[in-house]
């Protein structure tokens, strides 16, 4: 996890494009999804009635943030947007992500069902991808590492409503756990 902060701060620090992030983070990600012990217990436990979005590190300049999502059996998200860039990464189980577009008339249209399964990543921006689905399909916790290329928590985004298309503006915060205070 060190080196994953570390190397994320390097790239913030050269103010590294969209591309260069969507490109590099995924590399550094992949071993920090070898293994789960380095997760503390209390950042991937579950909620019996919906997902948890606990905040692992927030770049002090607000630059990127690292989260980990647990998903009880079946959870899943609205369909929303992110308004950044990101990248997730699978720790354990599988996640479901189902990518939607916007037609001209405003409406959803499907563009792509893709199963996350663990050490695999994908990832986003708002030019590509942004919009999307997530729910655990399987009958056991699913963990998964995203990076934000912001305070993930603080970011004025969208969910849509999946019959309209209509956009209703939130701001997702953080699920309470204290924050890791790793040393890089």
């Amino acid at each position: 996890m060190i080196t994953l902060i570390r190397r994320l701060t390097e790239l913030a620090d050269q103010q590294a494009s969209v591309a260069t992030m969507l490109c590099d983070v995924p590399s550094v990600l992949r071993p920090v999804l070898a293994r789960e012990e380095w997760l503390p217990a209390n950042h991937k436990a579950p909620h019996p009635d919906h997902y948890q979005q606990y905040l692992l590190y927030l770049d002090p300049q607000g630059r990127f943030s690292i989260v980990s999502f647990v998903w009880g059996p079946g959870q899943e998200t609205p369909i929303h947007d992110h308004m950044t860039w990101g990248v997730v990464g699978q720790l354990r189980g599988n996640e479901v992500s189902t990518n939607y577009a916007r037609s001209a008339d405003g409406t959803l249209k499907v563009t792509g069902v893709h199963t996350l399964k663990p050490g695999e990543t994908i990832a986003f921006s708002p030019a590509q991808g942004d919009i999307h689905q997530v729910r655990n399909d399987s009958y056991d916790v699913s963990v998964s590492i995203h990076i934000y290329g912001g305070d993930i928590g603080r970011t004025k985004r969208h969910r849509y409503d999946a019959a309209t298309g209509v956009a209703h503006a939130f701001i997702s915060g953080y699920s309470p756990a204290s924050v890791v205070a790793w040393n890089a």
